[in-house]
């Protein structure tokens, strides 16, 4: 007999169950929330308003940080508002929503990130042909491909899940809903789909990943016959890129490409890669990058001249 769905709501248990911690944890998380926010933002804004950083790479930029933006926003919200109450909980409407919109935005922030490597490698490796190569049309469609991409990722997800029977217990080890924690509610043998799930996410982000480390050594091996000041300038910027993907796939690797089961230290890998990496890419690219401190002093400047007019 085949098991039956009635499970309407899931039970989150949360990121901290110590009640004396739960009022600092709000402060903390809605702090870290709004610098994530507001950091992406100014970014975005200075993309957009500074004539001097119209590059195809600032163009990736800005996508990237509205991408952390809205991939912060899908668990932080939720997860703040749970911590003052006691049962915390989520339709299975919403948890399967959840789901698809956080590899959404996670699956297309890795394939933005691959392109802006190929960004790189074109404007390192061939600088003569970059701004033939790298076209507004070209770098459009490279971001479109992003954004289809993690769509068609999202999609396989929530479909091997939600073709799932749940029928009790409800209750998610976690603060939000991800694959793997309702993989282990589920009332049937998963065995199949926990490894389509792995090979769905872990060989994306495996794929990408070698594909990143292979265009960077590319790149850092043909700086050595660059001047000293040209080797800076893009040992600086390919640092500042590196750094991101480090921070960014190890998470990712580590939740995803291994069998379907779950670890003590699953919630906090997770909280890292949906908190800490959104809030660290704009810190790093804005303090790592001249042009992008640059162009955000002279648009204070103009809008201080504009305040005094």
């Amino acid at each position: 007999m085949e098991p039956t769905q009635n499970v309407t709501e899931f039970i989150l248990l949360g990121l901290c169950h110590n009640e004396m911690l739960q009022p600092v944890c709000f402060v903390f998380f809605v702090l870290l929330y709004i610098a994530t926010v507001l950091g992406n933002l100014l970014i975005i804004v200075t993309v957009k308003n500074s004539q001097y950083l119209k590059s195809p790479m600032y163009f990736f930029l800005s996508y990237l940080s509205f991408i952390d933006m809205c991939f912060s926003s899908v668990t932080t919200p939720k997860l703040i508002a749970d911590f003052f109450l006691e049962r915390k909980t989520i339709s299975f409407d919403g948890c399967i929503a959840q789901l698809f919109v956080a590899h959404f935005f996670g699956c297309t922030e890795i394939f933005l990130l691959t392109v802006v490597a190929y960004d790189r490698y074109i404007a390192i490796c061939k600088p003569l042909h970059y701004t033939t190569i790298m076209t507004g049309c070209v770098c459009g469609s490279l971001v479109m491909a992003s954004w289809v991409g993690g769509f068609i990722h999202s999609i396989v997800q929530t479909l091997l899940t939600i073709q799932l029977p749940f029928c009790g217990p409800n209750e998610i080890d976690h603060y939000f809903c991800d694959v793997h924690p309702l993989l282990n509610l589920a009332c049937t043998d998963t065995y199949l789909v926990g490894v389509m799930v792995s090979a769905n996410s872990g060989i994306i982000s495996l794929t990408c990943f070698v594909v990143l480390v292979v265009s960077y050594v590319i790149i850092l091996v043909s700086l050595r016959s660059r001047s000293s000041e040209g080797r800076r300038k893009a040992l600086s910027t390919c640092a500042s890129h590196i750094a991101v993907v480090i921070i960014f796939f190890g998470p990712l690797i580590f939740m995803y490409l291994r069998p379907s089961t779950t670890f003590s230290v699953d919630k906090m890998v997770t909280f890292f890669s949906t908190n800490i990496t959104p809030l660290m890419n704009p810190l790093i690219y804005t303090l790592r990058n001249e042009e992008v401190k640059n162009a955000m002093r002279k648009l204070r400047s103009r809008k201080v001249m504009l305040g005094v007019k």
